[in-house]
């Protein structure tokens, strides 16, 4: 079954490889420490960095990295933040044309990072509260003729989320929805997504089913599929990833790796599925190169600063069908390609 929209509602075009990224953009401001504070605790940590982050602008970085003609839609503030993260955008080769400067403060992350490499994160949307669907409808006027795919989360408000898959499914595109950070949706908005890519976390917030191994991975991408979604695919991190269509169930291993900050891995996934996707891909083959590209983005430290070039990607699954009983060192395997460490 083909991972996209019914073709004959999409605007006729000579390429539509592109993809269009519907999402937040913040400032991330991240301390690393060897582990997190307890309640009322300070402690001294390790590293901080500033960069650009959200996860609309980092999967809108990664599927520009991946190759894809990336369209960013966001909302950015008058601040001294703004330039930081538009040129951020810029740098990876996302168009931002559609992203636009209000009044006000730029959203921003703050994340802490332990020494194992997990995180939590407060985000706080600032200017992304400013996103309105008449932006959103100028975005998908001027690109559905080049985009085959949408790429949209929920850190924007849910209202926004639902019209903007909407307008994905009336005009063609592959609605590709990261459900994170994870909340009760309405059951109206599973029809009009093609593909649901949650964790095992947040599969267990949204359907109530605790992911622990291949048969509760399954059942939740279920849940899913019996409330209109086409194609679940559950991100399971070292246990791999679980992809469940009426077609049926497919588990792909994961790729073996010594995390040191999370922060990014789901959104590289997602950029790199989109691109692989827009490009023609079938769905597996565009899951097998998202799973690398986030598998590399867990070893290297930030949001932004984490996501992989193409180069990168190819050069781990080259090399990781070889090495499936140990971690594999994706640094040492670019720098041996001539690939961005």
């Amino acid at each position: 079954m083909s991972p996209h929209g019914d073709p004959t509602a999409a605007p006729a075009s000579t390429d539509r490889s592109g993809v269009l990224i519907v999402g937040s953009v913040t400032a991330d401001l991240t301390t690393f420490s060897g582990r997190l504070p307890a309640r009322g605790e300070t402690i001294l940590g390790d590293d901080f960095t500033l960069v650009l982050g959200g996860k609309g602008a980092n999967q809108a970085v990664a599927a520009g990295l991946a190759g894809a003609p990336a369209v960013m839609v966001a909302c950015v503030g008058s601040d001294l933040f703004r330039d930081l993260v538009t040129e951020g955008l810029v740098d990876a080769g996302v168009d931002t044309t559609f992203v636009r400067s209000v009044e006000g403060p730029t959203g921003i992350a703050h994340i802490r990072v332990d020494a194992s490499g997990e995180n939590d994160i407060v985000m706080v949307p600032l200017a992304n509260a400013s996103l309105d669907e008449h932006h959103i409808d100028e975005a998908f006027a001027a690109s559905a003729s080049t985009c085959s795919v949408l790429l949209t989360q929920l850190e924007t408000p849910y209202r926004l989320t639902h019209h903007t898959v909407s307008a994905a499914k009336r005009l063609g595109l592959t609605a590709v929805l990261d459900p994170a950070p994870a909340q009760a949706l309405d059951d109206a908005i599973w029809p009009l997504v093609d593909i649901v890519t949650p964790n095992e976390t947040e599969a267990a917030i949204l359907t109530g089913i605790s992911v622990v191994d291949d048969a509760t991975a399954t059942a939740a991408g279920r849940w899913f599929l019996d409330r209109g979604v086409t194609h679940a695919i559950v991100t399971r991190a070292g246990d791999g990833v679980t992809i469940v269509s009426d077609d049926g169930v497919t588990h792909l291993p994961a790729i073996p790796v010594t995390p040191v900050d999370t922060t990014a891995a789901g959104d590289a996934f997602a950029g790199y599925l989109g691109a692989a996707l827009a490009a023609g891909s079938p769905l597996e083959d565009a899951v097998r190169v998202a799973t690398a590209a986030g598998a590399i983005a867990v070893t290297r430290r930030g949001a932004s600063p984490s996501l992989p070039s193409r180069a990168d990607v190819d050069a781990l699954l080259s090399t990781a069908g070889a090495t499936t009983d140990a971690a594999v060192d994706p640094a040492r395997i670019a720098a041996e390609n001539g690939a961005r460490p």
